[in-house]
């Protein structure tokens, strides 16, 4: 048995010297838990970012098939997608707006669709981490019906 030790009720208990470990622990603790808990947040807002191109992609097909011809499709889409981006305030360093108007070459009667797809690249230090390096890409893709039975003029 210790040679240092206190008598309780209990019996014989050791004294335990502990004198700075909390501090280690602490320490430790922050340096471990903080960059982990930018992870999770970086994770999160990459996760908004990615809802956000989704209602972009959204927005330009619903945009797009409203039109009564292609041209007009594909200006009304990206103008949705464009605003659809600016209202939700994500800023990417390179974006990429593609709208499939095919659809509108099917005759009458047919089911037609038009297809919007946007790419948005965000820096990572954008998320929530600052100077943290690299980059991601979403890409979101949607499709809205066109009528079957409203005139598709060219």
């Amino acid at each position: 048995m210790n040679s240092r030790s206190r008598r309780s009720r209990r019996g014989v208990r050791p004294v335990v010297r502990d004198r700075g470990s909390y501090t280690l622990e602490s320490l430790l603790c922050v340096i471990v838990l903080l960059p982990l808990m930018g992870l999770i947040a970086a994770w999160g807002l990459a996760g908004v970012f990615d809802s956000t191109v989704g209602n972009a992609a959204a927005a330009a097909a619903r945009g797009a098939s409203q039109a009564s011809d292609a041209d007009t499709a594909l200006q009304r889409g990206r103008d949705a997608a464009e605003a659809s981006l600016r209202q939700d305030k994500r800023n990417c360093t390179s974006r990429s707006i593609s709208i499939d108007t095919s659809g509108f070459d099917r005759p009458l009667g047919e089911p037609a669709s038009v297809t919007a797809t946007i790419t948005c690249t965000i820096p990572l230090s954008q998320l929530s981490v600052p100077g943290m390096p690299g980059s991601k890409t979403l890409t979101a893709t949607a499709t809205s019906s066109l009528d079957q039975y409203a005139d598709r003029t060219e």
